[in-house]
């Protein structure tokens, strides 16, 4: 069904502004390009504030303190490899299936992160941790509609 519209809406765009195959295709991978840059930027942003992270925990145990620093670290360059990925797949061939198949992954892991955040961090009073859901969906969002103009 998303593939439909997503093919109607480029026709339409074609017929209404003269859009060539190009200039479509330009914008698809902008599309895939953009949403890489959000979640990489998102990984890395998760890495530098680690030992504030678990220092906010307060007085907990050693291990408890290497969980939670491993998991935090884990999170960041999981979405380091999620960007480098998706632009990787657009920069070789967005078209290919391969690429198809990594955008279908990566959206779908993006929207499990952001539903595991809706039900965890959202619920937080910290600001950033409000911000994972609406970066993992509008990147899933972007990816989804980037990959799916031909």
């Amino acid at each position: 069904m998303m593939l439909f519209v997503a093919r109607l809406t480029t026709a339409i765009m074609r017929r209404r502004n003269r859009v060539s195959l190009e200039e479509t295709s330009m914008h698809a991978s902008l599309l895939t390009y953009a949403a890489s840059l959000m979640v990489l930027g998102w990984g890395i942003a998760h890495l530098f504030p680690t030992k504030s992270v678990v220092a906010a925990f307060g007085d907990i145990s050693a291990d408890n303190k290497r969980i939670v620093t491993m998991e935090w670290i884990t999170e960041g360059v999981a979405l380091i490899f999620i960007g480098v990925l998706v632009a990787i797949a657009t920069y070789l061939d967005r078209t290919s299936l391969l690429a198809k198949a990594v955008y279908l992954t990566t959206i779908v892991a993006l929207n499990v992160l952001s539903v595991v955040s809706l039900f965890t961090g959202f619920r937080n009073s910290f600001i950033p941790f409000k911000l994972c859901p609406v970066i993992f969906t509008g990147s899933s969002i972007l990816i989804a509609v980037g990959g799916m103009l031909n």
